[in-house]
């Protein structure tokens, strides 16, 4: 008798486990995981393209952060600002050949205000002995592309900034580059 009941019971287990299936694994991939992958993305990409936050801003949804965000932007940012050209910089590269090797740099600093600018034109011999002393050191292979333009302006604001602290300068720009 026991064993008829062990055999019914197997019998009626199947049955009730046959009508509610599990999702296999390929299934819940396919059906939930990749939906909300694909979402995710999508929603990634529309906030760091500057969409998704207008649209929130439309609603009113995060319109605080945008409007102080447009208020400390290009903006208010253009108004203040004190350009100071240093004198043009012509400095012999590290190189290992025999051929000698250049770099003539016009450089502006950007200030905050023309009382900055006095600051810095105190310390100025200070902000060109750094910067040669800096340039003389790289190579001409270090000047390459648009990736070292953006670590030699990273690094001339970095130690400009330590010459002339507390002032700090906004940007370096290069109004011209050439290597030579």
């Amino acid at each position: 008798m026991s064993a008829e009941m062990y055999e019914d019971d197997s019998a009626g287990g199947d049955r009730h486990t046959a009508g509610r299936r599990r999702l296999s694994g390929k299934k819940l991939i396919l059906y939930i995981l990749l939906p909300l992958l694909i979402i995710a993305l999508a929603v990634g990409g529309l906030y760091f393209s500057g969409i998704l936050g207008k649209v929130l801003s439309g609603v009113g949804i995060g319109s605080a952060p945008v409007a102080a965000a447009a208020a400390t932007g290009k903006d208010a940012r253009s108004t203040d600002v004190v350009y100071y050209p240093l004198p043009d910089l012509l400095v012999n590269l590290r190189s290992d050949t025999p051929r000698p090797a250049f770099l003539k740099l016009k450089i502006s600093l950007e200030l905050s205000s023309a009382a900055e600018r006095q600051e810095v034109e105190k310390k100025l011999p200070r902000v060109l002995d750094t910067f040669q002393t800096y340039l003389r050191e790289l190579r001409p292979d270090q000047l390459q592309g648009a990736q070292a333009m953006f670590r030699l302006r990273e690094e001339l604001q970095a130690r400009v900034n330590a010459v002339i602290r507390p002032i700090t300068v906004r940007e370096v720009l290069f109004t011209e580059i050439v290597v030579q």
